[in-house]
């Protein structure tokens, strides 16, 4: 079968909505693209636990220090989720770690700020959490089947991050006014940032026209995030709070909130290595994974001992 016909099965199986799976026939650049994609998601899961982590121990109570533990633990599985995911397209765990903590492989730009009070606990959750569930629930109906099934439970968890976020910032809320005041200072912080996670306008992706065939997306950066805008304008109402943009106005006609130009400079640097916390964060895990070699050694020789004692029981 030519290679024309093979790319023509299987653009059939995609747009009648068949999951591809890794045994099947795939053109290389949809290997790559999802590849791509989906390990730079597995590494934004695991630089994404570094802000939050940092307020473990100082959380103002029990219960938050259980909720936000629960939390990160929770963004470590999605990691290891996806990361098996990618694995299943050819390409080694070992191999995608090592992109990470050389800079090579991308993670999501937002995990570049840092988080500076414990309102940021809340901004994160309602913004950051609110941002990725509207690219994840559009992930369960991916084309590639290892990816959408992960996606399925990550959605799950992302949605209690979300609500426990935005739970914080209501309390805050309706506190005291230093407490309000750190609260409308997190989501000044957070909501351009938060605005960038969806990526590039639509004319700068370059991946995107593909990508919407293959299905691998099901919405464009710009639909996405214009569906995020018009949720979160009504939300921050609930909490008496305002988001940072004069020109964030309903516009009856479009049925949308139209809302100010976002600081493309800003994305571009950040994206290219250049944020307030890049360099912070990739050593941390550089760190992280050095202190953890022990560990990945022993498992390894008790894996190798218990096979070597089967090998021995079996002869």
């Amino acid at each position: 079968m030519s290679v024309h016909e093979l790319e023509k099965l299987f653009q059939d199986k995609i747009d009648q909505e068949i999951k591809i799976e890794p045994r099947d026939w795939m053109p290389e650049a949809y290997r790559k693209t999802n590849l791509r994609q989906i390990s730079q998601h597995a590494h934004s899961e695991i630089v994404g636990m570094l802000p939050e982590g940092n307020w473990i121990g100082r959380a103002p109570s029990l219960k938050r220090k259980a909720i936000l533990l629960a939390k990160v633990q929770d963004e470590g599985g999605h990691g290891l989720y996806l990361y098996s995911a990618a694995e299943t397209l050819g390409f080694s765990r070992d191999q995608m770690i090592e992109d990470l903590h050389s800079g090579k492989a991308k993670y999501s730009s937002i995990f570049n700020y840092p988080s500076l009070t414990w309102a940021d606990m809340g901004a994160i959750g309602w913004l950051v959490d609110g941002a990725a569930i509207l690219n994840q629930v559009m992930l369960c109906r991916t084309s590639y089947g290892p990816y959408a099934r992960a996606m399925v439970r990550i959605c799950k968890e992302e949605s209690f991050h979300q609500r426990q976020g935005f739970e914080i910032l209501l309390v805050l809320s309706r506190g005291t006014e230093a407490q309000k005041a750190m609260c409308q200072d997190a989501i000044n912080r957070w909501w351009w940032p938060s605005l960038m996670m969806f990526g590039p306008k639509d004319s700068e992706s370059t991946n995107s026209d593909q990508s919407m065939k293959w299905k691998i997306k099901r919405k464009s950066n710009d639909e996405l995030r214009q569906q995020f805008v018009d949720m979160i304008a009504e939300q921050v109402k609930v909490l008496g709070m305002t988001l940072p943009d004069p020109d964030l106005v309903w516009n009856e006609s479009r049925k949308h909130y139209d809302f100010g130009e976002i600081n493309w400079e800003e994305f571009w640097n950040v994206v290219k290595g250049n944020g307030p916390c890049n360099k912070q964060r990739l050593e941390a895990r550089r760190k992280a994974h050095d202190n953890g070699a022990w560990v990945r050694e022993a498992a390894s020789a008790y894996a190798a001992k218990k096979a070597a004692r089967r090998k021995t029981v079996a002869a």
